[in-house]
């Protein structure tokens, strides 16, 4: 029992020594430090080691930690250097809300081990002026009234600044005002509050609204300051009368002015508002009880309109007083005087009568017939009795008086019932009152129709283009006249005016509906026959009399590519294959032959070009695709084979083009082909040419185209035959024209209308060489024509025409033949 007692007391004395060397580590003094809020995080506080006595080399050793009684982990300790620094900004006002005490502190622990030991921090946080005064509410609102007297306080809404001390709210000021002045107050808490006094009395109808700025402002440094609207509302009193626009009021009225006509519209105003400037209107006592009776008076708008008939010559004036009151609690009143005339009017209407109208009547009256009489009246008057009559200016008629207060309406210009049908006549009477009254009658005025227009064509010429081979029957042209007239002389009848053209009738060609003018071809037309036509349609009406216009019209008949071209030299027998022969001396660029085509249709489809179709050595002969010179490229070689075949192709411009071919067989012979007798070489030095020479030239000249006229008018004289049938084409002239040559063309005519004789002339070496081959019995003229360009047709026309185109500078040759219509033609060479 004894040694348990010693155990126990030995382990109560063992416990006591750890208590107090536990209570001996722990420091009980406290180190105190001051920051100010919102330094930045990793800012230095303090260096605890250096402060503490600690070993900075045992701090990660004797794990050295900080505990914060607080929420947050403001603070740390860097474990390495001894440095306590920010972890996290410190808002003061956050960590220490309430403003009761000016000190706000944070307190730590440091904790270390080995041996343990505690030591307590306290960092004070010290106020900055980062808060600026805030009021509750942005816009403070007050009502006064306008008899509040000068001296009245009200109080306002104080400002809240978060910052204590002399950060905290010191002072209010009032933007500057004429009626209103602030005082500061402290409160029991020492908190500032600002009342409102009014130091001159307010005048709600001068200013019903007050805007002031109350501005806060903080003792810090630098200061901030905050603002709040102040708006003050002044409340109406009834300190002010009626008042109408003017004290008296001068109105003239008409007599007899429809009940509830307006008279004036009074117009009272009370500078007040609510009910203190509703106002209401009333006659006083001053007003007789006839005119109360004559006008009525709305309380409400203050109107006056006319409440019985007012009648000049029973009462000229009438006076009355009207009162304008407010309904505000005292009530104040103004007046006004009113004085109404009531003037004479002219009442009475003038009237018109018509005694006698004429309608309908013809378009073609005479001028200054009577057409209507008419009388006028006013019951009024002096000048409200006086009445004008008047009609429309526009109008070809003019009123006449033809004694008092009659007129007569008249014609005063041509009429033309194509232009105008009819007429609504308006007669207008006015009398000279004031204001003058008129009356009005309405009178229409028919015209007859009499046939005064001739028919019309839209156009005066029409040119008309028809398609050669065209159907019989087929539809030309639609040629439609208008004639403005009515009835029986607007309807046309429609005809073609008898012409004759190579003794044909123009109605054996064409043909024209009666009733609507439709234009029919009666017959196929053939372009190398006729070209055009031109003859007259006339258009007729079925007045009385008949009026009728005609109408020239131009048919043009357009070429088809109908008619292939016709080889015309070298002559040939039908189907045969031409044979000539050639020197194989012959030189480089000899003429060996020449194709000439003809070709009926129109200059653009008659345009002919010639090629090659085959040939037994393209490298031997050339062929002009235009004059269709077929010439020798080089000269004859032992090689050349002795005969040639040359298939040449003339086609013409149409589409599609039509063509015709001619086969020449070319046989070379060692010798050259024997000459005419009558061949002649002429040879001419260009160089030597003499005056007597050019005399000769000209006089030969002048006597080949006097013996060229002679025969063509010859020709001209027997062509010109009755129309011959289709197995007999009509005789016609054809011209070959030769491009860029050297050629020499004449002119040969032949009375047995078989041969025909070309003329080609090359000029070699400065000489000119003409050969002339012309068959025995036959009788022939030759003249020459000047070289030139181009293609001319010529048709059977007269004489003079085919003079003037032979007349004119074209390198041609032209063919005629008049008997049996076949064109023949001859070799180039002689036969053999």
């Amino acid at each position: 029992m004894t040694l348990f007692i010693t155990m126990q007391s030995s382990k109560r004395y063992v416990l006591l020594l750890f208590l107090l060397s536990f209570v001996r580590n722990i420091s009980t003094s406290v180190t105190h430090y001051s920051i100010p809020e919102e330094m930045k995080e990793g800012s230095v506080v303090a260096n605890l080691a250096s402060d503490l006595s600690l070993d900075v080399k045992s701090l990660n050793q004797r794990k050295m930690r900080l505990d914060i009684i607080a929420n947050k982990k403001y603070l740390d300790v860097n474990k390495d250097t001894g440095e306590l620094y920010i972890v996290e900004k410190i808002d003061r006002e956050h960590l220490c809300p309430s403003k009761s005490s000016a000190s706000c502190y944070l307190k730590l622990e440091v904790i270390l081990e080995n041996p343990l030991r505690i030591f307590n921090i306290e960092v004070e946080i010290l106020d900055m002026n980062d808060n600026a005064p805030q009021f509750r509410r942005d816009a403070i609102h007050l009502d006064i009234s306008e008899a509040t007297p000068k001296g009245e306080r009200f109080s306002l809404s104080n400002a809240v600044d978060p910052d204590v001390g002399s950060n905290s709210v010191k002072t209010y000021h009032l933007s500057e005002s004429g009626h209103f002045n602030i005082e500061v107050q402290t409160g029991r808490d020492g908190s500032k509050f600002a009342e409102l006094i009014l130091t001159k009395t307010l005048d709600r109808e001068q200013q019903a609204v007050h805007n002031l700025i109350l501005t806060a402002v903080d003792g810090g440094t630098p200061a901030r300051s905050g603002t709040a609207s102040v708006i003050v509302h002044v409340s109406d009193t009834n300190d002010n009368a009626p008042a109408f626009d003017k004290a008296s009021y001068d109105i003239k009225i008409m007599e007899n002015s429809p009940i509830g006509s307006l008279v004036v519209h009074l117009n009272a105003t009370d500078l007040d508002e609510g009910s203190n400037s509703d106002i209401t209107y009333s006659y006083s006592l001053y007003t007789s009880e006839k005119t109360q009776e004559t006008f009525h008076l709305n309380p409400s708008t203050g109107e006056i309109t006319v409440k019985g008939m007012l009648n000049y010559e029973d009462f000229k004036i009438y006076d009355m007083e009207v009162i304008a009151t407010d309904k505000g609690a005292n009530s104040l009143s103004g007046q006004c005087t009113i004085k109404i005339v009531v003037e004479d009017m002219n009442d009475n209407h003038p009237e018109i009568s018509i005694k006698s109208f004429q309608s309908p009547v013809d378009e073609n009256i005479e001028l200054d017939t009577v057409i209507a009489v008419v009388s006028v009246s006013d019951k009024d008057s002096g000048d409200n009795g006086v009445v004008d009559l008047h009609i429309p200016d526009n109008m070809p008629f003019k009123l006449r008086e033809s004694s008092d207060n009659y007129y007569e309406l008249v014609v005063s210009e041509p009429l033309d019932r194509e232009k105008v049908p009819e007429y609504d006549i308006t007669f207008t009477v006015t009398d000279r009152g004031s204001p003058p009254l008129s009356d009005n009658e309405t009178m229409t005025l028919e015209l007859l129709d009499v046939n005064d227009n001739v028919p019309q064509f839209p156009q005066s010429f029409y040119t008309i283009r028809v398609m050669e081979n065209n159907a019989p029957g087929a539809l030309l042209s639609s040629l439609t006249a208008f004639d403005p007239d009515l009835h029986e002389n607007q309807y046309l009848v429609y005809f073609i005016l008898e012409k004759e053209i190579a003794n044909t009738s123009m109605s054996m060609l064409f043909s024209i509906n009666p009733e609507n003018g439709n234009l029919y071809a009666l017959k196929t037309f053939d372009y190398e026959i006729e070209k055009e036509f031109l003859f007259h349609i006339e258009a007729r009406d079925s007045g009385s009399p008949p009026l009728s216009s005609n109408v020239t019209v131009h048919i043009i008949i357009v070429d088809q590519n109908d008619n292939a071209p016709v080889i015309v030299s070298p002559w040939r027998a039908h189907g045969s294959v031409v044979e000539e022969k050639i020197p194989r001396s012959t030189d480089k660029g000899s003429l060996v032959a020449k194709v000439i085509a003809l070709d009926t249709d129109s200059v653009h489809n008659s345009r002919i070009t010639y090629q090659f179709l085959q040939v037994t050595d393209a490298t031997l002969f050339s062929l002009d695709q235009y004059n269709g010179e077929i010439r020798t490229m080089r000269m004859f070689s032992y090689r050349d084979p002795r005969h040639q075949r040359l298939v040449v192709v003339a086609k013409d411009n149409g589409q599609p083009a039509l063509s015709a071919t001619v086969t020449i067989k070319l046989s070379t012979v060692e010798t050259a082909v024997k000459a005419y007798s009558d061949m002649t070489e002429v040879p001419l030095e260009y160089d030597i040419f003499s005056d007597l020479n050019l005399y000769l030239v000209i006089g030969l000249g002048s006597v080949s185209f006097l013996l060229l006229i002679t025969i063509l008018v010859t020709i001209v004289l027997k062509c010109q035959k009755p129309k011959p049938s289709k197995a007999a084409p009509p005789c016609r002239n054809s011209v070959m024209s030769e491009r860029n040559s050297t050629i020499a063309d004449s002119t040969l005519v032949s009375n047995d209308a078989y041969w025909y004789s070309l003329f080609l002339a090359e000029t070699r070496k400065g000489k000119l060489v003409v050969r002339q081959p012309v068959p025995k019995g036959s009788r022939y003229i030759v003249s020459s024509l000047p070289r030139g360009t181009g293609l001319t047709d010529t048709s059977d026309s007269a004489a003079s025409t085919l003079q003037g185109r032979l007349n004119k500078p074209d390198n041609s040759v032209v063919l005629k033949r008049c008997a049996k219509n076949e064109i023949a033609k001859r070799p180039m060479y002689p036969p053999d």
